[in-house]
């Protein structure tokens, strides 16, 4: 009967989280084994959310081996140990442990759910997949197959060319312009001594960062941790990437695609999220760009009607902060959409916010943030950020503050520094009417030859 209510009694348990910002008591717990961790208990239900990243992902990959990080991340689960593919996923389903793996640009991640009852051999089996994944033929060729057929896909995708396009031509000679995902030859190119090279290089202790949330105390917790995290190496040996800065500034590039409409994406350099100024920029692209009210939205769809979607949202990489942005529109009316954006940037950087714009942006920004800790998964998110962006424990009890110590002045301030509409590199890809090229598009792999 166990096996049958299961699922059911965790989904129960996950939605049954709902602690507020204030209320969290989030403890930090050192291993015998010196594995450090943050804590958030919570006795009234049987499950615990445990979530890991380790510093170096897809920036580390190897030239021509592209996609390496995101292929380790589908095969973490595919056998480890003594289970191969088929056992491994038996126990997992079995016990209904969720067991999961993700590749960024700067980090690899993992997030484990389980029953306090199932506790014990999910443990085991993370433990397996981090210091014993197999690797064996089989699973390696079908998620290798899996990758090159959503990369074919998404190869045909002007968001997704355009978005590859960006990162190339801004970053020419560093790993940030060689797309995390890949190409099918990249992808194809990966060996396994190549997945291998990557485990020993980056799951080690010095880059790691963990968060747990759930039916756990601190004693109980620091024995998981050294169960999980205890054999690994101390340090790993991957070089990060060097810090750098995007180019091709104030550059516009089209990638010909014979579509009805065109996709736009559009960056310069931003604010790094450790920097002082970091919580008046988030405040100004609340009013830049924070859904319906917000500048762009109102000059661009409401009064206009140019456009299906308008975005922009500050991306704090760790080696070259941006902010970036971006609209999809008819071909014919590129040309006004891309000229309002940059009117919209520049008269943020001359003009900067309104009092009550300001004062909108900080009720948000403070009001909204309790909803990402209505469960553990977000809570276990939570700490997971602030323990990547080396916050310290007490944050959440002076976050508040931080953006409420925020005035007109240091917006206007910001603003100037943060909005550059002469800066922003352009990539359009589609037909666009009125847009013309001021650089060629470059080869880039996996990225269709015409434009420029």
């Amino acid at each position: 009967m166990r096996r049958v209510i299961a699922p059911f009694v965790l989904f129960l348990a996950l939605v049954a989280w709902a602690p507020t910002a204030r209320s969290l008591e989030i403890q930090e717990v050192v291993s015998p084994g010196g594995v450090k961790a943050w804590l958030v208990e919570d006795r009234s239900n049987p499950i615990l959310t445990l979530s890991f990243s380790f510093a170096g992902g897809e920036s580390s990959d190897p030239v021509g081996k592209e996609g390496r990080a995101r292929l380790v991340s589908g095969l973490l689960d595919e056998g480890a140990g003594d289970l191969d593919s088929t056992a491994f996923q038996k126990a997992l389903t079995e016990d209904s442990i969720s067991l999961s793996f993700n590749s960024r640009i700067d980090r690899f991640s993992g997030k484990l759910v389980t029953l306090t009852e199932t506790r014990e051999r999910a443990i085991d089996l993370l433990r397996s997949a981090l210091t014993e994944p197999r690797f064996d033929p089989e699973p390696v060729e079908r998620i290798r197959a899996q990758i090159q057929a959503s990369l074919r896909s998404n190869l045909q995708n002007p968001r997704g060319i355009a978005s590859r396009v960006w990162w190339a031509v801004s970053f020419p000679d560093h790993p940030y312009g060689r797309s995390g995902d890949g190409t099918p030859d990249s992808v194809a190119a990966v060996t396994v001594e190549d997945l291998r090279e990557f485990v020993t290089s980056t799951f080690a202790l010095d880059r790691l960062v963990v968060s747990a949330v759930g039916d756990i105390d601190a004693a109980g917790l620091a024995t998981v941790l050294d169960r999980v995290f205890g054999d690994l190496p101390a340090t790993g040996s991957a070089a990060p990437a060097d810090d750098t800065a995007p180019g091709a500034e104030g550059q516009t590039f089209v990638v010909e695609q014979d579509i009805p409409q065109s996709v736009v994406v559009v960056g310069h350099a931003g604010i790094a999220r450790d920097d002082p100024d970091w919580y008046v920029a988030s405040l100004l692209n609340e009013i830049m760009a924070g859904g319906f009210g917000s500048r762009l939205t109102a000059e661009i769809r409401e009064k206009r009607g140019l456009v299906y979607g308008v975005y922009a949202y500050l991306l704090p990489v760790d080696h070259a902060p941006l902010i970036m942005g971006g609209l999809a529109t008819q071909n014919a009316r590129v040309a006004e959409s891309i000229r309002i954006l940059r009117q919209e940037w520049g008269r943020m950087a001359e003009e900067g916010p309104t009092e009550a714009e300001l004062a909108d942006a900080r009720t948000y920004l403070t009001g909204s943030f309790p909803l990402r800790l209505v469960d553990s998964d977000g809570t276990v998110s939570v700490l997971m950020g602030l323990q990547e962006s080396d916050l310290p424990i007490d944050y959440l009890d002076r976050r508040d503050a931080l953006y409420a110590a925020v005035t007109l002045d240091d917006m206007k301030r910001v603003a100037r520094r943060l909005y550059r509409p002469d800066q922003l590199t352009v990539v359009v890809v589609g037909m666009p009417e009125g847009v013309t090229a001021t650089a060629p598009v470059p080869s880039i792999p996996g990225v269709p030859a015409r434009g420029g």
